[in-house]
């Protein structure tokens, strides 16, 4: 019956659209737009005043309105041009109506000619960001229908690729197109809804969405983490330069250039256009790069009520290349139908006082802390743009304190039409605020024909039954694989390829990880939010043919999330191998490719037969907490294998006991041991978002503050071999952000046995080794060429690991290199415990090249004297994998 009403509905919706296409919309105004050259203004904006609405011209410099009778004052405004205005009477038919423009003619101020006068953009651009705040807040919510056309094509790729990409649709240099409408509303402070009408789409985007910049404002700090010209510290980044004013629209406007004190990434480029006494922006056009993408941004702005200038039409370029591929795509939005809900606190505009260059009067207002920030707004009195920037702050601070959520710093939520996807071309033919060009035309009938009937194939019901009828293939079993059983129940393989490995303890390993999983999701009252419980039972197997032992653990676990919190328990046991390092700092596939080709073997290993209980509760955002209670039976374990295709005699695998400064004959003993692990972690300040209802913490902004402690309890073994110890740690980890400056990453801990009366090694305090060439993920994760167990300790140490990335540096000093997305990096990391010397490294490292890679470069010593160094190959640090 459902299906039966929404194809009724989509029926009646393509009628209406071929109807109002046809019928309705028979009158209007369309033409060209021409330089005084003859050349065509592409995205020139046609705004009609009568409406406080507009289109766009498209990329041959045509546009078509479709407009009722009547009168109309319509102005055609492009960047660079003087605007025109033209009265139009619309009849029964369509008005043909061309526009020519010619180049806008700057007038400059004659303080500029002055010998040692002070450039006029200055004063411009600090008056410009003492109100950029206001400009912001004056607007409680708005609402706008953005229509959005994108266009973008891969113009070349690795060659060794180009048959398959062939494959599967792809072709160089022949364009891909999407458009969109969706109806954005913002409100005041920081929540974003979209709701996404209609779209078509073929092809893929490559990240290069234009959205950060739709639904953002440059009256921010940053757009898409770029330093924006009108930002509180824009001088720090900026020189501006005064190019000429002149008058549009019946307000003065000024060209201010634009210029980085550095160039490079996370910063614009090019011209901003500022309106006389509102100090808003008029218009601009900034080109900037972002992780080696080239972006140039242009918005047209135009009066949308009184004092508040909105962007009307929006294009954006975006061109770069990476691994082999490179391609360019442009997109064209068209916002209009705004609706407008002004900020009744900030009705009055003041009258802002450069005081660096203009004598301030006496009834000037100055802030008072005893009287409220809204209350002094709200007086006629001029005000300096130092004061009326405090002003805005406190009076923003006292609105977040009314607010029900404070901590709350954004909220999105977004929503796609169930019929979305499915209109057809008569009622695209009504909505697009701007005509296709014939190449536009030519490509979507090309994706009518393939794409969109692909796409159309296999709906979301058939893909999930597709899943739920998923049979057993062979791989699946080193591929990993799920089987879905009903009511929520599934089975499957993890990936299990990296289960196979050689090591000098058990020689070749073979080893299978499998799961059951039985899930439920229950809605709260809220109806948006859900508590998801599940139950799993996660098995592991491995063999080891050279020690011909066989092992095996499995884990019961049980656990209830919310979107903020959640608790998960569970049990598991059995008899397995471990790293004496449980951090696992040698992957095991690393390990074994050196063991096998060069005889060197650096995981060291132990066997256990334990069973643990163990609970974990989120309470929140800021504080987890969790705590286990194992009892288990240890056993040392020694090499049996001494296999390799390195057979230079001088060179021998090591032992399985590790060398170390702290241990005895009795460290690597059998023994018992029961031990209680409780750990806090805690957030402070932790702030959070809502997306589509759903609250979650923005972990990025707070320092992670962790506290551990370990208990071993004495007296459990009849031999007296038992481990016996109390272990505090406090660590911090954080990342910082300076600007566009640079980031520090930093994981600093320090801890001490507060008793020792019996410590085996599995139980000293391991640090993150690395002997290998390879840099493990994170930048302050680990020690590059520290031995792995030669500093671990049972008694008191401090760890310090810093990382600190430059956006200029040395070779970044260059501009071409900062524009490809390369950063330079420094790190030191230092380590002491109470019976080894002081150890430390330093080093320097190339990040992100060909966006994917780092390369480390690095000593480290024992006090004075040098120990090791040499190259280390990574991720970049920007790719976060957990």
């Amino acid at each position: 019956m459902k299906k039966r009403v929404r194809l009724i509905i989509f029926i009646g919706i393509s009628l209406i659209a071929v109807f109002n296409s046809h019928f309705s919309a028979a009158q209007g105004i369309k033409g060209i737009v021409k330089s005084a050259d003859g050349e065509p203004l592409a995205f020139a904006s046609v705004y009609v005043r009568n409406l406080g609405d507009g289109v766009p011209t498209n990329e041959e410099g045509n546009y078509e309105y479709k407009l009722p009778k009547g009168v109309y004052d319509v102005l055609v405004q492009y960047l660079g041009y003087k605007s025109q205005l033209e009265t139009i009477i619309v009849g029964d038919e369509w008005i043909t109506m061309n526009f020519v423009l010619e180049p806008q003619i700057y007038t400059l101020n004659e303080v500029e000619v002055r010998a040692g006068a002070e450039d006029p953009a200055l004063t411009i651009m600090r008056k410009a960001i003492a109100k950029a705040k206001y400009h912001r807040l004056q607007i409680q919510k708005y609402s706008m229908t953005v229509y959005l056309k994108g266009t973008g094509k891969l113009t070349n790729a690795p060659f060794f690729l180009e048959k398959t990409l062939a494959k599967e649709g792809l072709k160089l240099n022949e364009a891909y197109t999407s458009e969109s409408v969706s109806r954005i509303t913002f409100t005041q402070p920081n929540k974003v809804e979209e709701k996404v009408l209609s779209i078509r789409t073929n092809g893929d985007n490559q990240s290069t969405s234009p959205a950060p910049y739709i639904q953002t404002t440059f009256y921010q700090e940053k757009i898409n983490g770029i330093i924006s010209p009108l930002s509180r510290l824009a001088f720090q980044y900026y020189k501006f330069k005064y190019e000429g004013s002149f008058f549009d629209q019946n307000v003065m406007v000024s060209k201010i250039k634009v210029t980085p004190r550095s160039r490079g990434e996370q910063v614009f480029e090019g011209f901003i256009y500022i309106i006389e006494d509102l100090w808003a922006i008029h218009s601009l056009n900034l080109q900037t790069s972002l992780l080696g993408f080239q972006i140039q941004a242009k918005q047209q702005y135009a009066p949308v009520a009184d004092n508040v200038w909105m962007p009307l039409t929006h294009t954006y370029d975006f061109g770069g290349k990476m691994l082999g591929f490179e391609g360019d795509f442009k997109y064209l939005a068209s916002t209009r139908e705004y609706e407008i809900e002004l900020n009744p606190d900030l009705e009055l505009v003041p009258e802002i006082i450069d005081e660096k260059v203009q004598e301030v009067p006496e009834d000037a207002v100055k802030y008072s802390k005893s009287v409220s920030a809204l209350e002094q707004l709200a007086s006629e009195e001029p005000k300096t743009r130092k004061e009326y920037r405090k002003l805005l702050n406190e009076y923003e601070k006292e609105s977040q304190k009314e607010q029900t959520e404070p901590d709350v710093i954004q909220e999105s939520y977004y929503e796609v039409d169930s019929l979305a996807k499915k209109y057809n071309q008569a009622y695209w033919d009504s909505v697009r605020p701007v005509p296709l060009t014939e190449s536009e035309i030519q490509g979507y009938q090309r994706d009518d024909s393939v794409a969109m009937v692909d796409a159309a194939k296999m709906s979301d019901v058939d893909s999930i039954a597709k899943k739920a009828s998923r049979k057993l293939k062979p791989l699946d079993i080193m591929n990993g694989g799920t089987y879905n059983m009903g009511n929520g129940v599934s089975l499957g393989f993890t990936q299990n390829w990296t289960k196979i490995s050689f090591n000098t303890v058990e020689g070749f390993k073979l080893g299978m990880g499998l799961f059951y999983r039985k899930e439920s999701s229950v809605k709260l009252a809220d109806s948006v939010s859900i508590n998801r419980k599940s139950f799993n039972i996660e098995p592991e197997l491995r063999y080891g043919f050279s020690s011909d032992r066989f092992y095996g653990k499995v884990d019961f676990r049980w656990s209830s999330t919310l979107p903020i919190s959640g608790t998960t328990f569970g049990l598991k046991g059995g008899r397995y191998i471990y790293q004496f390092n449980g951090g696992e700092p040698i992957n095991e596939q690393v390990n074994a490719l050196y063991s096998l080709l060069f005889r060197q073997n650096y995981m060291k290993l132990y066997e256990q037969d334990f069973a643990q209980a163990y609970w974990a509760h989120r309470i929140n955002g800021g504080i987890t907490y969790r705590v286990n209670m194992t009892y288990a039976h240890r056993k040392e374990l020694f090499n049996t294998n001494n296999y390799s295709l390195y057979t230079k005699p001088e060179r021998v695998y090591t032992s399985n006991q590790p060398e170390n400064v702290d241990t005895d004959p009795g460290s690597f003993g059998d023994h018992d041991i029961l031990k209680l692990n409780a750990e806090l972690e805690w957030r402070p300040g932790i702030k959070y978002g809502i997306r589509n209802g759903r609250k979650y913490p923005i972990n990025e902004r707070s320092p992670l503050i962790k506290l551990a402690y370990n208990k071993a309890f004495g007296g459990i073994s009849s031999d007296g071999k038992a481990a016996d110890f109390d272990h505090l740690e406090l660590s911090v980890q954080h990342s910082y952000t300076f600007g566009v400056s640079g980031k520090l990453d930093f994981n600093l801990s320090a801890g001490a046995f507060l008793t020792n009366e019996q410590v085996y090694f599995p139980d000293f305090q391991h640090f993150g080794g690395n002997r290998t060439i390879f840099s493990n993920f994170g930048p302050a994760s680990n020690y590059r060429f520290m031995d792995y167990y030669k500093y671990s300790t049972n008694s008191k140490y401090f760890s310090g690991i810093v990382h600190y990335q430059f956006r200029k540096f040395i070779f970044t000093q260059l501009p071409m290199l900062r524009f490809s997305g390369v950063r330079e990096n420094i790190f030191f990391n230092y380590l002491k415990t109470e019976n080894s010397p002081n150890y430390w490294e330093v080093g320097y490292s190339l990040d992100n090249l060909f966006r994917v890679f780092r390369v480390e470069m690095g000593a480290g010593f024992e006090d004075t004297k040098f120990l090791r160094g040499g190259v280390r190959f990574g991720v970049a640090t920007f790719i976060q994998i957990n």
